[in-house]
Order: structure tokens, then C-alpha cells, then sequence
């Protein structure tokens, strides 16, 4: 069977005839080959029709392009190989000196781009199918070597690597020193007008992101004294609900006790019926929808004074706070200590005292819980037969309420 290809011996690649034998000898130097019977691959994309000679460069295609169905054509493209390779025309084969004598003359490959080569292998085009691109498109743009590439891949001789004289290469026009001055500017206002837009547009997005925060935050501040407000409401609304339970407790208790004390006399127990006020007329009823005003007891007192001193004093919490627990120390040693008169002598013109108390206006707490004034003296004495341990507890109670609750007194 007549040979169907020539085999490199050297690298194993085939080729279709004696010029693309000779062509792979001028560019690799490799001399070994051998006739074969196995045709050269040759599978055409079915989408854009381009040939490709063997599995590398099928995927490649499939790459770049994501066609995925080829036809086989080996066998229709097949043909017997010619040995008798033709002659070389004498403009490529030799070279006419002035004299008048032929040299052989030597191909080597074309000096292109380095950096603008690596960026075409980048993309998965072969070292010789890059170096052809950026040879025949002017060795200038990458553009202009894709745009050739997609204009010549049906070129049979696409991934051969091209060869020209070298002395065309030795003689290639160097730029002078004034071209290169404006080459070398001309980068660097390409570089510095990106640089200008890369700047930009980065500096846009920084902007679009300081927006987006500050609405985020703005948000979260709604939100925070959205649940701020609506957890001083609930807080309010607990403590009404804690001062009504103890204002019923405290009734409760005196209706106990002016039971017990009637017991004790031997009167009879006062019937509900006549504790009740007579229904008023009709008329009056609109005027008082409301229960009479009854005598503000002791502990209500005691928690308007220490109201007011809050109110008086706002800008000084931490006095405010001082006072209240210094008062707070004063009802506790009598409580603990109530035999001890120097617990229940204060004088007044200590200079502590007027300073974490009198100036604040904690005399009048001091006389609710007993304390009083003799005249002629500059003291506060709470005499032993008038220390009420029940009446001390409450405004025990309702100091430590000024002081561990944050809204009292702006409530």
C-alpha cells in the first residue's frame, strides 16, 4: 500500500507531503523521516467548517470557540505522498549576491513581540500559530493578531511556524532615539489615562458603598429608638402596674386594720353597705366620673420629694444618686441600730452632710420618716419613742427604688 503521509522520526508528527516535510526540516532542524500508511487526521468542525490535523487541536478549538461536534475526514482528504518533492523557486532558495553568485539563504524565524507571544499562549494558541499572527498583522496590537487569526485559521499552513531571511531580520529599521522618546510617551499616557479610569470608577464604587452604609445606619438608628421608645412604654406601664398592686395592698391593709381595731373595742363590723356613698344624682354623675381626691399617704409623699429632688437636680445624676444613698445609710443605721442616739442626731452644719444632702433638699425626706428640728438647735433628732420601723421600711423601699430604677422621676 502506497504511503498515505511522512512521519517525523524525531517528534512523530505527520505531514501530508514532501513540502510540508521539507518546511518542518528548515524549522526544527529534525531530518529523520519515514513513509506511512496512516493518513493524517483531519477533523472538520461541523459549526464553523475550521480543519484541525490532530486531538490537541480539536480541543483547542472546543476552548476557544465551545464548538463540540467535528466530521471526520481522514480518509476523503488521503492521498498518496509524491516523493519527488518540486523545485524551490529561486527567490526563496537562493540568494544573488552582488557578484552574481547564489547562496543558499538562511530562514530563521521572525522576531515578534515577547510579551504580546506569552499573552496569545495565555489564551491556548500554539508558540507557531501565535508567531504567525503577530508577524503578518504588523507585530503591533493583540487585537490585530486575534482579528488575523480568525481571518486565516482555514489557512493549511496556520500552525507551521513562519520563516524569513535573517537578513531580513538583521536588517529589520531600529527606531530612532526621537521615535522611541514618543513611543515610550505615548505608553505612558496610555498607562496613566487608565490608570485615571481605573481610578474613577473605583472611587464611584467607594462612593456607592459609603451610601449604601449610611442608609444602613440610618435604619438601624430608626430602628434602635423605635425599640428604645416602645421599651420606655412597657417600662411604664410595668411600674403603673406595680404602683396600683401596692396601693390596693396598702388599702387592703387598712381596711384590715380599722377591722381589727373595731374588733378589739367590741364594735360590730362595719357593714359594706354603709361604707358605700350614697348614689349621686344623675346630674352630678358626668362632673365626678372620678374617685374623690383622698389624702396622699406617707409613702406617695416620700416619692415626691425624692421626685422633685431628681427634677431639681437633672443635671447632676450623680449628687442626685450620692444623696439618695447617703439618705438611704441614715434610715438604715436607725432600722439596725435604733437604741443608738447617734444614729438619730444629725447635725446639720457638717459640712458633709450639707454637701451629699442638705444642698440637694433632703431635710424634708428626713422629717417624713421622723426626724425633727428642736428649736434653737442646728440639728435633726428622731426621738425613740417616734422611731416607726414600718414608716423607716418604706422609705427604705422607695430609695432604693430611686436608685435602682433609670426613668424614676422622669416618668
Amino acid at each position: 500500500m502506497a504511503g498515505l503521509s511522512l512521519r517525523c522520526g524525531d517528534c512523530g508528527v505527520q505531514l501530508r507531503s514532501v513540502e510540508e516535510a521539507q518546511a518542518h526540516a528548515e524549522a526544527t532542524s529534525h531530518t529523520n523521516f519515514a513513509e506511512s500508511t496512516e493518513a493524517v487526521l483531519n477533523l472538520v468542525c461541523a459549526d464553523c467548517g475550521k480543519p484541525c490535523r490532530s486531538q490537541t487541536e480539536v480541543d483547542l478549538h472546543k476552548k476557544r470557540t465551545g464548538h463540540a461536534e467535528f466530521t471526520d475526514k481522514t480518509m476523503e482528504a488521503a492521498k498518496p505522498i509524491d516523493l519527488e518533492a518540486p523545485p524551490k523557486p529561486a527567490s526563496e532558495a537562493m540568494d544573488v549576491d552582488a557578484s552574481g553568485s547564489a547562496e543558499p539563504q538562511e530562514l530563521v524565524s521572525p522576531e515578534v513581540n515577547k510579551e504580546m507571544l506569552g499573552e496569545l499562549e495565555s489564551m491556548g494558541f500554539s508558540t507557531a500559530r501565535a508567531t504567525r499572527a503577530l508577524h503578518f498583522s504588523g507585530n503591533s496590537t493583540i487585537e490585530g493578531a486575534i482579528n488575523w487569526l480568525s481571518e486565516h485559521q482555514e489557512d493549511p499552513d496556520i500552525d507551521e511556524m513562519p520563516m524569513v531571511p535573517a537578513n531580513t531580520v538583521a536588517n529589520k529599521p531600529s527606531l530612532t532615539e526621537e521615535e522611541k522618546k514618543i513611543k515610550a510617551q505615548e505608553l505612558r499616557d496610555r498607562a496613566r489615562k487608565k490608570k485615571e479610569e481605573e481610578e474613577k470608577r473605583m472611587e464611584r464604587e467607594r462612593e456607592k458603598e459609603r451610601i449604601r452604609i449610611g442608609k444602613e445606619l440610618l435604619e438601624a438608628k430608626k430602628m434602635e429608638e423605635l425599640n428604645e421608645r416602645k421599651r420606655i412604654i412597657e417600662l411604664r406601664r410595668l411600674e403603673k402596674e406595680e404602683e396600683k398592686r401596692a396601693r390596693e395592698k396598702i388599702r387592703q391593709k387598712l381596711e384590715e386594720d380599722k377591722a381589727e381595731r373595731r374588733r378589739k373595742l367590741g364594735l360590730p363590723a362595719e357593714a359594706p353597705a354603709a361604707s358605700k356613698p350614697s348614689a349621686p344624682p344623675p346630674v352630678e354623675e358626668k362632673k365626678s366620673a372620678f374617685l374623690p381626691v383622698r389624702p396622699a399617704t406617707k409613702a406617695e409623699r416620700m416619692r415626691d420629694c425624692l421626685r422633685n429632688i431628681k427634677q431639681q437636680n437633672k443635671e447632676e445624676d450623680a449628687k442626685v444618686k450620692r444623696a439618695f444613698q447617703t439618705l438611704l445609710t441614715y434610715i438604715g443605721n436607725v432600722v439596725k441600730n435604733p437604741d443608738e442616739e447617734k444614729f438619730r442626731k444629725i447635725r446639720l452644719t457638717n459640712a458633709t452632710f450639707q454637701e451629699r444632702v442638705g444642698s440637694l433638699g433632703g431635710i424634708e425626706f428626713l422629717e417624713l420618716c421622723g426626724f425633727e428640728k428642736p428649736e434653737g438647735e442646728e440639728i435633726l433628732f428622731l426621738a425613740r419613742d417616734k422611731v416607726d420601723k414600718a414608716v423607716l421600711n418604706v422609705a427604705g423601699a422607695e430609695l432604693n427604688s430611686a436608685i435602682t430604677n433609670p426613668f424614676f422621676g422622669v416618668l
